[in-house]
């Protein structure tokens, strides 16, 4: 089993980059120790079973990541993509030491979680900049400032050469070079940032071999470095864990809410297809802002709106409909009779004993004794004249 894998590693070193190769060495790794230390019978690939890749699954699952907690789902399914990838090639090649079948299936993979980018607000990305600034340490000064204001990943910081500044007409750009999507690219350079290059290719020890822009006593700087000096800008700032990507990610959120094209995104922060920068789009959706926005405006107008309508804003059928509806409440509900069918208990309530009436509603009464005359009621116009009389009797 051991020399199918490592004829396969030696294999994809000579396509896939270091880290890549790294990746699936300890992937192998772990699967081929695993399988050895509980089914001894398994010395070949071609021995290998399902319930091997079964096992190796939950390993990962149960197994603590080295910050505490499970692995993350990401990392789950990269080793899992990495087994695959290792028995596809062995079809291929038509391997003798492969397994009879397929072993990984799609449903192995645990669903991956698809979380925004995170990124410093513009209060929090100027309090970052504003400390790092006052650091001692031109290396961290620069570092930062270059990760925030030209999206870069660490990685392709480092690989920056002593060459990287170029003129093109007469502005000043940075030659971004080769990184992880395999292309290099220019980014427009600030004349801040052209500033600290220049005095940092001054302050440069002379005879280095490196042509490279930042090294360390003729070596290459550490990534670490770069991540000490982004975590102890955010400690000055007051602000919580801060890493080198997330500035790459600040600078695409503050270009998409300041009207910058995706495609122009995309071209800044060396990305191969537009579905990699549509990401930034779901945080700053200038569209739904605007719309809900607009809409917002009107929700809160119809909250604050006076609870009768003007009286312009009320039309001739809804004017009749509200005349008819006060004329047919009653003292618990309302008549929903049809205003053609006339009914002889329309006056029920008027003829009660208990029925009590006011002066100030003689227009009411007025107005019903006057519907009951004209539709020939002679006992409900006789029942509000009497209303009507005994009014009278009150007021004099």
């Amino acid at each position: 089993m051991a020399d199918t894998m490592q004829h396969y590693l030696r294999h994809i070193a000579g396509t896939m980059r270091p880290g890549t190769v790294k990746n699936a060495e300890l992937t192998l790794r772990e699967f081929a120790l695993l399988v050895a230390a509980e089914d001894t019978d398994v010395t070949c690939v071609a021995a290998l079973k399902r319930r091997h890749v079964e096992r190796y699954r939950q390993w990962l699952l149960e197994r603590p990541a080295a910050r505490g907690g499970p692995l993350h789902r990401h990392t789950v399914r990269d080793r899992l993509s990495k087994l695959r990838g290792f028995f596809r090639r062995l079809d291929e090649w038509d391997a003798a030491d492969r397994p009879p079948r397929q072993l990984i299936f799609d449903s192995d993979f645990p669903i991956a979680d698809e979380p925004l980018p995170r990124f410093l607000d513009d209060a929090a990305a100027a309090k970052l900049l504003a400390a790092a600034r006052k650091d001692p340490d031109p290396f961290a000064r620069l570092a930062i400032e270059i990760l925030a204001r030209t999206g870069m990943r660490r990685s392709e910081m480092l690989g920056l050469t002593i060459d990287a500044v170029v003129q093109i007409g007469s502005a000043y750009w940075l030659r971004v070079p080769v990184g992880k999507m395999h292309t290099d690219r220019y980014v427009p350079l600030h004349p801040q940032l052209k500033t600290l290059l220049d005095d940092w290719l001054l302050h440069r020890p002379e005879g280095l071999r490196s042509n490279l822009l930042f090294t360390d006593h003729g070596r290459p700087v550490n990534a670490s470095r770069i991540e000490a000096a982004v975590r102890k800008a955010a400690q000055q700032a007051g602000l919580g864990r801060v890493t080198p990507h997330q500035l790459r990610h600040t600078l695409a959120t503050q270009a998409i809410n300041r009207g910058m094209s995706l495609e122009a995104i995309a071209a800044l922060l060396g990305h191969r297809s537009l579905s990699m920068t549509r990401v930034y789009a779901r945080i700053a959706d200038r569209t739904v802002a605007d719309e809900y926005f607009a809409v917002s405006e009107r929700v809160e107008a119809l909250y604050d709106a006076p609870r009768q309508l003007p009286a312009d804003a009320e039309g001739t059928e809804m004017a009749k409909l509200r005349r008819e509806m006060h004329r047919r409440m009653l003292g618990n509900g309302y008549c929903a009779r049809p205003v053609e069918m006339d009914c002889h208990f329309e006056s029920i309530c008027e003829s009660c004993t208990f029925f009590v009436t006011t002066i100030e509603f003689r227009p009411t009464l007025e107005r019903q004794r006057d519907d009951a005359a004209a539709k020939g009621q002679v006992a409900r116009e006789q029942i509000f004249d009497g209303l009507l009389s005994r009014l009278e009797e009150q007021a004099g």
